[in-house]
Formats: C-alpha cells, structure tokens, sequence
C-alpha cells in the first residue's frame, strides 16, 4: 500500500454561508472586523457568537446600537440521525430577531431552516447550511451583499396581475379577486 491509500478519508465540514447586509454600510462600516470571503473553522463545542463585544463575540458587529451579544448559533447533531443543524438563540434583551417568519424575544431559540434569513435592527443575513460530515467543527463562510437581502428575495416571489384583475388559476364563479399589497408591507 501507498501512503495515499493509508491515508484517512478526508471529511467535509458542514459550513454555514452568511451574507450580510445592512443599508448603511458603506458609511458606517459596521461589518469591517468580520472576516470575508474566507472559510474559517469552529469547534463543535463553541457557540459562534454574533455582537458588538469583540471579548466575547468572535464574529464583531461595530455598530453601538447591536447588543454586546445579539444572537449566538449552536451546532449539533440530530437525535438518532446523522444529520447536522444549527440553532439560533437571541440572546439581546432590546431587539426582537425575526428568522424567516419566526420572531424571537430574549433567550427564544429556533434549528435555523437550510436557507433562511435572519434579520434585527436594519440587518438582514442571508444564511444556507452546506451539509458535511465532520463531527468536531464546522466552518462558517461569510460574505457581504451589495443590495437588500429582502428585497432580492422577495421580488421573483410576485406574480403580475393580469389587466383584467382576475388571475388565471381562479374561475370568476369563486368570486376572488387578487390582493393589493402595500409597497411598505415586508414579504
């Protein structure tokens, strides 16, 4: 045998992808401490820990109106499965933290969906879990996004109303008709 064949398989890392957006970053440079475009590594037994405290938070948001610790992520294991999540916990006690739909208050925790977005304040982060195997860390991999996550999102998701205000799918008889929406109204 070759030491490549006696070599050990090498594992993928699940990695959490996290594109950060706020609209006044590029005066306030709130996201300067945190380290783009490059994978780093996370013991699976630390919590990754998001906020304006860089003696506690590996991941620093320069901003005085975060909380010292906004939110925290906890990587784990399934019961009986093989599969690796993440759950998020708000661990600020002035602002609420919203993922996808769901709103969180002090201390709610939530297993963040595969691709969702998190949102506090003006920030928006776009997160999608990368499945891996390794048991002992995991990566996270960030990046900044030049338009709103929201907004990105939510505009392949509408429909045009037809001229004549009723939408193919719906037959006259049921008496529908489409729903107006606010410009201002969030997806």
């Amino acid at each position: 045998m070759t030491s490549f064949e006696e070599d050990e398989t090498e594992e993928t890392a699940t990695c959490l992808h996290m594109t950060f957006y706020h609209p006044c970053q590029q005066d306030k440079m709130m996201f300067r401490c945190l380290n783009f475009c490059k994978r780093e590594q996370v013991r699976a037994d630390e919590m990754a820990k998001f906020g304006r405290d860089s003696n506690v938070c590996h991941y620093n948001l320069v901003d005085t109106r975060v909380s010292r610790i906004q939110f925290s992520l906890q990587f784990y294991r399934k019961l009986n499965s093989s599969e690796f999540c993440f759950e998020i916990k708000n661990m600020s006690k002035k602002t609420k933290l919203t993922v996808d739909q769901t709103e969180l208050g002090y201390l709610n925790k939530v297993d963040l969906p595969w691709k969702c977005i998190i949102c506090f304040g003006d920030y928006q982060i776009l997160a999608e879990i990368q499945e891996g195997e390794a048991m002992d860390y995991f990566e996270t991999h960030l990046h900044l996004a030049k338009v709103p996550i929201l907004q990105e999102r939510c505009l392949p998701s509408l429909q045009p109303v037809p001229e004549k205000g009723i939408f193919p799918s719906l037959s006259p008889s049921q008496g529908k008709s489409p729903i107006e929406i606010d410009e201002n109204e969030s997806c």
